[in-house]
């Protein structure tokens, strides 16, 4: 029976002039032409501090970014190991590291060094970050030395300052392309797997023809299951297609396996689905579905990180993410494509999307009603 009702749902659609067209157009101007509009703004930098020194002079270097309204100072680990691993973990955007004798070689006349590696899975954030860092360490050394000009003359007969010396983690030169193609790729299956499918079912209502459905022995499963099955073969054809543009057009491949993505790309399209079905019963005719559907869109995409960062939202707004399935599914994208997470990265992804899928699919069940 379910080869039926797909193989009309494909009829359907291919007897649409300009539909089919479309949903394969449409992901190569997204893929040619969105990354290079992108952009962000950046607030609230995660900061994890390294003092090997220990001195007044570095404690003092560690107020002074902590007092910076770029920056929250989240931990001060007691080695670069430990700093990476909170990068790794996401609890971190920066991690500097002030090295052992820096007040000895700033007394002496030296230019002491300090390292920032910056987590540049967002290149924007990594990069304005480490340049924000950057400035506040050149005021400090500014300041030191109008404190003692009798250190002026360093050793090599020039002025002294602190060095810096930078590390961009999981992006090395900054490509924000790497950040912004697999978002991009989110956006291509929430539209053509959760959004178009909706829009069917409500087009059916407008003409009339759900009625001779709902008269017919056709189990309400079946049908839903029926209407959705031909747009998920579609999302997953063009995310295929997607994954081949971003290596052809920008040499893009993921760090991590084809085979995560898949897997959470499925959970993903049952969630989204699901939460286009819910507004689909809920709308009678075609305007009313796609105003709320559009509403809904332009919500889950400013609230899932796409453009700007979840931590430079304020915190009412970083609470509403939680609710917001394209946040967990981009942070997967992202994570995969640049730091070859795996299934135990994503443990917590994985969740939050399991319980999307149950809530939006089974809201969606119980409120379709069928005559019989």
């Amino acid at each position: 029976m379910i080869k039926y009702l797909m193989e009309k749902e494909f009829k359907q659609l291919l007897r649409n002039a300009f539909l089919p067209r479309l949903i394969f157009i449409f992901p190569c101007m997204i893929m040619i032409l969105m990354p290079w509009a992108a952009n962000m703004e950046i607030h609230n930098i995660y900061l994890n501090i390294i003092d090997n020194d220990h001195s007044t002079l570095s404690q003092r270097l560690v107020d002074k970014i902590a007092a910076s309204t770029y920056f929250r100072l989240t931990d001060l680990p007691d080695s670069y190991a430990v700093g990476l691993q909170a990068v790794e973990a996401g609890t971190a955007d920066i991690i500097l590291e002030i090295p052992r004798g820096f007040e000895k070689d700033w007394t002496n006349g030296s230019s002491p060094q300090v390292l920032i590696a910056a987590n540049a899975v967002n290149g924007t954030k990594g990069g304005l970050g480490s340049s924000y860092l950057v400035q506040i360490i050149r005021d400090y050394a500014a300041q030191l030395r109008a404190e003692q000009p009798a250190v002026l003359p360093s050793a090599s007969g020039g002025v002294p300052s602190i060095q810096v010396s930078s590390q961009n983690l999981f992006n090395p030169y900054l490509n924000y392309k790497l950040f912004m193609i697999p978002a991009l790729m989110v956006m291509l299956l929430t539209l053509l797997c959760g959004f178009l499918p909706a829009l069917n079912i409500v087009s059916e209502k407008e003409v009339g023809t759900i009625e001779q459905i709902n008269v017919t022995p056709v189990p309400k499963f079946t049908f839903i299951l029926a209407k959705l099955l031909p747009y998920w073969i579609i999302g997953f054809l063009v995310l295929t297609i997607c994954f081949g543009l971003a290596w052809l057009l920008y040499g893009i491949l993921p760090v991590g396996r084809f085979g995560v993505i898949y897997v959470f790309a499925i959970l993903f399209v049952l969630a989204i689905s699901g939460m286009g079905l819910v507004i689909s019963n809920y709308s009678t005719t075609m305007q009313q579905a796609m105003f709320v559907m559009w509403f809904c869109m332009l919500i889950l995409i400013l609230m899932s990180g796409l453009f700007t960062p979840i931590s430079s939202m304020p915190e009412w707004g970083q609470l509403i993410t939680y609710f917001n399935p394209l946040k967990y599914f981009m942070q997967v994208m992202r994570m995969v494509y640049l730091k070859g997470s795996g299934f135990a990265d994503l443990f917590s992804q994985l969740l939050a999307l399991l319980a999307f899928v149950l809530f939006f699919n089974s809201w969606a069940i119980l409120s379709y009603k069928k005559n019989t």
